[in-house]
């Protein structure tokens, strides 16, 4: 490992703003600092995927593939990366698998290097088409392992796992922990067995919501981990990443010096300080998101999931219950059979407890997607569901064990032909498919301009009380 560099990918473009700011951040404050951050020397600027497709057309009035190709114009030296959630690709349902491929495809052909994949469940089959297609349009498959603490995983089903995986064709494994629960002796260990079981290179992706972030990345690259992701520090640490410059200090003058230079990174942050701070004056930046919680270590919440969580009791008039919720998260989670939190299944747990804790008794309310997840409509839970629980959500109906995209006929032309009256290029249709009603009403406002008013919309606010799924997406 001697003089071996630590990479970096930043996430400023993608996570840092979804995680802090519900992916708000617009391609206008991005490009003015494109040139400099391709100058930088990262491994990869992660800037698409996640969130970030739905909240362009929902909240930006931006379409996503244009803004992936004004990155992609403007940081031409640098590999773009973006989040894809398997068989889900970026919506919160199993697409069929030409769907998955023809998104695959429109993504690098529109200037994607790395696809990071990942399976909400840990189920592989969810994500060997994407792996495939991915690997087919020359991209960089990056497989990711979805971490989380429970009584059913162990460090020996996450190395087992990175195996299968490379023996899929990762080109990179990732350990993605989004809620920052991989404490820093625990990422020495994992590392140093993925090292010593997988011959690809490993990405640790982490957040700073416990405030263990930093300790974590710094563990893990004396374990030889090869990439690390950060945050430029205006929007870094909190829910978000690790800020980027403090690494990079850290490690100045080791054997894992990353090489970057931090009067550059400084002249970055400076600008998106300014970003950041405009986003606090509308009102989008949360200061609860920004503050060290170590609660997370006990209710395993991810930060993007606190955002939602807060969203969804505000909109009960319920946010006394906030703590509540947070205890109730846990318990449905074991009946759900230890899924980790991340989009979706973040959501569904998020959204059930919130309705277990607001009707004032467990599942006297369910949530179609709760049923759907007890169902096996998602893939296989990584341990035992309840089967009261299970009883009282699907009653008799029985539970698919297949790869549930196998019950899926292909439905790219079915799409096509929806949106006929509508798109104009692959991309769009790809755009329908995947958020019909959402794109639907961004390309009749694209095709029909109407002058622009002067007022923003930045919140989602739904005068239904709570909603199953929260749009706003900022769990990854």
């Amino acid at each position: 490992m001697a003089n071996k560099p630590l990479f970096i990918t930043d996430t400023i473009l993608r996570d840092a703003h979804q995680s802090q700011a519900a992916t708000r951040m617009r391609v206008e404050d991005m490009l003015p600092a494109c040139k400099l951050l391709d100058s930088i020397g990262y491994w990869s600027l992660e800037c698409w995927g996640g969130a970030t497709f739905d909240s362009c057309m929902r909240f930006l009035n931006e379409d996503p593939w244009e803004r992936l190709r004004l990155l992609k114009k403007a940081m031409p030296n640098t590999k773009l990366q973006m989040l894809l959630r398997g068989q889900n690709i970026l919506g919160y349902k199993h697409y069929a698998d030409d769907v998955v491929d023809a998104f695959c495809r429109l993504s690098i052909k529109n200037g994607i290097n790395v696809v990071r994949i990942f399976d909400a469940l840990n189920d592989t089959r969810n994500m060997q088409q994407a792996m495939k297609s991915v690997k087919k349009y020359g991209g960089v498959c990056e497989a990711a392992i979805s971490y989380t603490v429970s009584p059913v995983h162990s460090e020996e089903y996450f190395v087992n796992l990175a195996m299968k995986l490379e023996e899929m064709g990762a080109d990179v494994i990732c350990i993605k922990d989004m809620a920052n629960l991989l404490l820093p002796m625990d990422a020495f260990s994992l590392v140093k067995k993925l090292k010593e079981k997988v011959r690809v290179p490993i990405h640790l992706h982490t957040h700073n919501t416990t405030g263990t972030g930093d300790m974590t990345n710094l563990m893990a690259s004396q374990a030889g981990v090869d990439i690390v992701d950060c945050a430029l520090s205006p929007l870094g640490n909190g829910t978000a990443n690790p800020a980027t410059e403090a690494l990079v200090a850290t490690l100045k003058g080791t054997d894992r010096d990353t090489g970057l230079d931090l009067n550059k990174l400084s002249e970055a942050a400076a600008h998106f300080r300014g970003v950041a701070n405009k986003l606090k004056e509308q009102g989008i930046l949360d200061p609860k998101v920004l503050s060290v919680d170590t609660n997370t270590l006990l209710y395993q919440v991810p930060g993007g999931m606190l955002s939602n969580l807060i969203s969804q009791l505000k909109q009960a008039n319920a946010e006394d219950k906030y703590y509540q919720v947070l205890e109730e998260v846990p318990r449905v989670r074991k009946d759900f059979g230890y899924p980790p939190l991340v989009t979706p299944t973040s959501q569904i747990v998020g959204s059930q407890a919130v309705l277990n804790v607001i009707s004032g008794e467990r599942y006297k309310m369910i949530t179609k997607e709760s049923k759907g997840l007890l169902r096996g409509e998602y893939g296989q839970v990584p341990g035992e569901v309840n089967e009261d629980v299970r009883k009282k959500a699907i009653g008799n109906d029985e539970v698919i064990t297949c790869r549930p995209a196998d019950l899926l006929k292909p439905e790219l032309e079915k799409y096509k032909e929806e949106s006929k009256d509508l798109a104009k290029c692959e991309e769009d249709v790809l755009s329908f498919a995947l958020f019909p009603q959402v794109a639907t009403k961004f390309l009749e406002q694209r095709n029909n301009p109407q002058p622009k008013e002067t007022t923003t919309t930045v919140s989602n606010t739904d005068a239904s009380g709570v909603r199953t799924l929260i749009v706003e997406d900022i769990t990854e």
